[in-house]
């Protein structure tokens, strides 16, 4: 290979020793967009099962049965008893929004915050480091992309949450009534535990995934010969899948109460579902939650939640890499492939 044109095998975040034509920021949005469309596409009726779950203020145990819902298949057979199957993808409109504007937020910051990272500190890319610049670089790729996507949050929460009869029929009249009803502010509802949350989430997830791919790497032996091929599907799927999982589960706490706090003015749409709480704020709902409901409260849910997370960020990661290495492609002619090589 010649030593000018220098490819490492890293799909996601800037990488120094790659010369090549350079991938502008849309592209990286766009790779970004339809690694978030795909991905929520068939993980929604996770989504639907979590937040019913974290909004039922009863207990989600099967051996107390107070609650509306006691368990993810017992939530799934009664959800499609009373709703129809249809109702699993209950509110994918906005949450299909979320996921392409969050996709092209996210991975357009994190491809640049990384690079000034590296300009700042060049040895911030070296592989022992890597693990802990995308923690930090990803932690805020996220904040930035939940600030831009939180009225969507929102709205999809809502939607999500309202059983029969709906109070909202689609996005736009949600939309129109909050703004009526409850003023702007209320598609922030949630914002300072989304953000107190999406750091260390969203960092997790992209230094979990850095981290498990060196273990991965250095477990098989991998050694890519193609500069310009992408990490392996299986590689990207399984570390994507247990990055998702170890990051959720850090977390899980903030999701819950951020979910709580969401569909405050909104209880009358929860009355069929069983008890509704009001809560002043972040830490007044850490104390309810742990007063009424136990350390277990903070917890409900987690089951479809983890299932979840580990199969979007296994999905967010593959399709992103896999969507690079097109961009790549279409990019370099046969020359420089070969060239390369």
């Amino acid at each position: 290979m010649s030593s000018k044109h220098v490819f490492t095998e890293e799909m996601v975040g800037f990488d120094p020793g790659r010369e090549e034509k350079k991938i502008s920021s849309t592209q990286y949005g766009m790779c970004g967009s339809v690694s978030g469309l795909v991905t929520r596409l068939v993980v929604q009726p996770f989504d639907v099962l979590k937040i019913r779950f974290q909004l039922q203020i009863e207990p989600t145990s099967k051996k107390i049965t107070t609650g509306k819902y006691s368990g993810i298949w017992q939530a799934f057979k009664l959800i499609y008893k009373e709703e129809g199957f249809t109702s699993l993808w209950k509110g994918h409109v906005p949450a299909q929004a979320l996921s392409v504007v969050y996709g092209y937020v996210q991975f357009t910051a994190f491809e640049a915050i990384t690079e000034v990272m590296w300009r700042v500190n060049p040895r911030c890319t070296d592989q022992k480091w890597k693990p802990v610049t995308h923690f930090v670089c990803g932690g805020l790729a996220g904040c930035l992309s939940s600030t831009v996507a939180q009225p969507l949050d929102v709205l999809r929460t809502r939607l999500v949450a309202q059983g029969e009869p709906k109070v909202y029929k689609n996005l736009v009249q949600a939309a129109s009534k909050m703004y009526a009803k409850e003023g702007i502010r209320s598609f922030y509802k949630g914002l300072v535990p989304t953000l107190v949350q999406i750091f260390p989430h969203a960092g997790l997830q992209f230094g979990f995934y850095s981290f498990f791919k060196t273990l991965w790497e250095i477990s098989f032996g991998v050694k890519r010969q193609d500069p310009y091929k992408a990490t392996g599907v299986n590689e990207s799927l399984v570390c994507g899948a247990l990055a998702g999982i170890f990051s959720k589960g850090t977390i899980y706490p903030l999701d819950m109460v951020k979910k709580r706090l969401q569909i405050q003015g909104f209880q009358e749409a929860r009355e069929t579902f069983g008890r509704v709480q009001k809560y002043n704020g972040m830490l007044d709902c850490f104390r309810i939650i742990l007063r009424e409901e136990g350390a277990f409260g903070f917890f409900k849910g987690l089951a479809p939640s983890t299932l979840k997370a580990g199969l979007s960020v296994a999905l967010i990661f593959c399709t992103y890499e896999q969507c690079i290495m097109l961009v790549r492609e279409y990019l370099h002619d046969d020359n420089t492939l070969e060239s390369t090589r």
